[in-house]
């Protein structure tokens, strides 16, 4: 299965990071969801709301961010 994604067009946007988190920031900024994004290489989570990435999230801290207010 394929899906584009809106990008991000920040250009403050962190150059090491790839098109994932690019979309990731994209879709937030464009709707109201949330994204999460797991590094295929290293495992490392990142978390997207309202176009904020927030890179490096412990499996605690995402627990944290994604319960409900």
């Amino acid at each position: 299965a394929r899906c584009v994604l809106p990008v991000t067009e920040n250009n403050n946007f962190p150059a090491h990071l790839g098109m994932r988190h690019r979309a990731a920031v994209g879709i937030t900024e464009a709707t109201d969801a949330t994204a999460i994004v797991v590094s295929e290489q290293t495992g490392e989570i990142s978390y997207s709301k309202e176009g904020n990435l927030k890179h490096g999230v412990t499996p605690e801290k995402l627990a944290e961010l994604l319960e409900p207010v």
